[in-house]
């Protein structure tokens, strides 16, 4: 960690009998430790302590206590604006209620933690610097050794990410020590933690919390509704004060009633941190299904398949993280796997900071990091690649399967480059482009290839105006009109069947033209009744449906199907049916 952030940290523990924190960097936690012998017998069920602070300009954090072993409680505080902030303390213990101070809040140059932005991007809370969101899953970190934990920090900094995902409580076995009983956490476990997360922000990183592994693991260790949010109220308290994210379990669908369980510790996430901090969860496919129950502001998804990412970035306002484009087979389907990611508007999150080519995976960062990645969005007048633009500005093709090349653009001039993906080596070329439609084709054949089109002088120009953002999204409206919809459900043709049979599943064009020739396609079916949410079903014009059991609680069920689908023109379609489905 650098020195400059540990001590920062370090001198805003005090104790309480003390000045407690006269001045804090902003942005750094700063910790007012009551340490007493009154508290009661078990401090994390029975003590109520919670301050208000007050910013310079009269707006109000809530932050609660945390019982940080034997008699010591902290109220971890981290300020967001500089200038003087006031505390009051409220408590069930007489000597610390109606307790008051002061905060001064010092000047610092980081732009804060990160919030959604600009409907599919991150920006830091300065609303001014955006936010290329590069992640890495390494579940088991916080039960890694202290040298272990420290390396894989550092090798992570060094490649450049910023979020590192783990799980908070681990599995069964784990949250049993962390959690001796659903009414006692280990102080020791959760302070070892501390320090790794305050290393981790120290570092840039960004730490994204699950809460828990396994299927059913919360509901079994903490089965009552009051202890879910103690437990969340005690990593509010002690977390949120930190760069974090939230990101709930690591597949809700394993959970026998999942939606219920994520609206419930979600909606207190949602209430409790101050800071507001990013939510979503993990899920097998996509946490897309659970936005409508508004505690989320970013989706998560794992599916492999582009058409997952592709469908679901037209249809829903939020941002979207990729935690499933790699692929085991090795670096060149992880490097297409994250390239198409992009295409689809999605930011990344890598299994594990040792990616299969570091070099691939570093060209990948560098190259994002100098665009406005914060504006682009999928672009579709483009033949032989996959684009995203910011129209006028910038236009990124990749071009998966090197061939010819159509671009249509903004009448302006444009820098041309070539990127090669695999070392991040670029040729320009040597006069600049004027026109309204690129025609061009990779150097070479040999692999896939990235073609930039860029206003370098124009983005330069851009970076000086307060505006974070160069145009405001707008979502399309999806066409659902069934004489407007250029395709139909063939199949299923029975309104009844077995979950028992793997049941066929096919499109039905009824109109072609040349946009309909790059369909992407995305079944999803959910049991409106039991409120579990979709689930994706399958990503093809036509195959065999995968139905989870969990799909529904009670069978016979009434099974909602919707096929929704992108034309190469990048307008999105829906159509849906409906089914009775048994076991």
């Amino acid at each position: 960690m650098p020195k400059s952030f540990l001590a920062a940290v370090v001198a805003c523990v005090p104790v309480f009998a003390q000045e407690p924190c006269p001045s804090a960097p902003v942005y750094v936690p700063c910790d007012l430790v009551f340490d007493t012998a009154d508290l009661p017998q078990n401090p994390y069920t029975q003590m109520e302590l919670h301050a208000v602070f007050r910013s310079p300009r009269h707006r109000t954090f809530r932050m609660p206590a945390f019982w940080d072993g034997g008699k010591r409680m902290i109220i971890r505080f981290a300020p967001n604006e500089a200038g003087d902030w006031d505390y009051r303390v409220t408590s069930n213990v007489a000597g610390y209620n109606g307790k008051m101070g002061k905060i001064t809040a010092t000047a610092s140059d980081t732009p804060g933690f990160v919030r959604a932005a600009n409907v599919h991007h991150f920006s830091y809370a300065d609303n001014v610097t955006p936010h290329l969101w590069i992640g890495a899953t390494e579940m088991r970190f916080a039960f890694a050794g202290p040298d272990e934990a420290r390396q894989l920090i550092d090798r992570a900094a060094a490649a450049k990410f910023n979020h590192l995902r783990f799980s908070v409580l681990g599995g069964p076995e784990d949250s049993a020590k962390i959690f001796p009983s659903a009414d006692k956490p280990d102080p020791a476990y959760f302070g070892r933690l501390d320090e790794r997360i305050l290393y981790l922000n120290g570092k840039g990183i960004v730490a994204d919390l699950i809460l828990a592994s396994g299927p059913d693991h919360l509901t079994t260790r903490f089965p009552g509704w009051q202890e879910r949010e103690r437990l969340i109220k005690y990593l509010v308290a002690r977390y949120s004060a930190m760069n974090v994210t939230w990101q709930g379990v690591d597949e809700f669908e394993r959970y026998a009633s999942g939606r219920e369980l994520l609206k419930e510790l979600g909606g207190l996430l949602k209430k409790l941190d101050p800071y507001q901090h990013p939510r979503s969860t993990g899920t097998s496919a996509t946490s897309a299904s659970l936005l409508d129950d508004g505690w989320m502001d970013h989706v998560i998804q794992s599916a492999a398949e582009n058409a997952v990412g592709a469908v679901e970035h037209q249809l829903y306002a939020a941002p979207f993280v990729n935690t499933g484009f790699v692929d085991a087979k090795g670096p060149d389907a992880f490097r297409r796997g994250m390239w198409n990611a992009a295409m689809n508007g999605q930011y990344i999150s890598t299994n594990g900071v040792d990616t299969p080519d570091p070099k691939q995976f570093a060209a990948f960062v560098s190259f994002f990091s100098g665009t406005r990645h914060w504006d682009l969005e999928p672009y579709f007048d483009v033949d032989g690649g996959r684009a995203l633009a910011l129209e006028g500005i910038e236009y990124i093709v990749y071009v998966e399967k090197p061939g010819p090349v159509e671009v249509l653009v903004e009448k302006h001039g444009y820098d041309v480059m070539w990127i090669n993906p695999l070392t991040g080596e670029t040729i320009t070329q040597k006069k600049d482009y004027k026109g309204e439609k690129f025609t061009g084709e990779p150097p070479d054949s040999a692999h896939d290839w990235v073609l930039h089109l860029s206003r370098e002088g124009k983005k330069e120009s851009m970076l000086k105006s307060y505006k974070f953002e160069a145009r405001r999204i707008m979502m399309q409206e999806v066409e659902q009109t069934p004489q407007k919809v250029p395709y139909e459900i063939g199949e299923p043709s029975k309104t009844d069947w077995s979950l028992s049979t793997k049941m066929p599943y096919a499109a039905k064009v009824k109109r072609e033209t040349r946009a309909t020739r790059s369909m992407m396609w995305l079944w999803t079916g959910e049991v409106a009744a039991d409120g579990q949410g979709f689930r994706v079903l399958g990503t093809s014009q036509k195959g065999l449906f995968d139905i989870p059991d969990n799909i529904a609680k009670r069978y016979p069920a009434v099974l909602h199907v919707r096929l929704a689908a992108i034309n190469g023109n990048g307008k999105v379609y829906t159509v849906d049916k409906t089914y009775q489905i048994s076991k």
